[in-house]
């Protein structure tokens, strides 16, 4: 199931890979895995674990913050069968 994190987090990890002139296979290589890998977290097929952005996020030398930027943290989240990720009752005021 894809959520617009999971593509947000992936075009922040491809936009930053370009802007250091990267392959998919180099990057890879760096953090331990195929760059078919690398090309499913970048479309967001794949979900990135803690570990895995930690690790991305030092090889491309950046704070693992960069990769949430610009993400709208009021909206919830939309899943790939249109139903959202937000439990009832998390943004009600008390």
């Amino acid at each position: 199931m894809v959520t617009r994190i999971d593509v947000h987090l992936g075009r922040r990890l491809r936009r930053r890979r370009r802007l250091l002139g990267l392959t998919q296979q180099q990057l890879g290589d760096q953090v331990g895995v195929r760059f078919q890998q690398i090309q499913k977290y970048e479309c967001g097929a794949n979900r990135l674990s803690a570990a895995r952005l930690w690790e991305l996020a030092e090889a491309l030398k950046i704070p693992v913050g960069y990769f949430y930027d610009g993400l709208d943290v009021g909206a919830p989240s939309e899943t790939s069968s249109g139903t959202s990720d937000a439990s009832p009752g998390l943004n009600q005021a008390a």
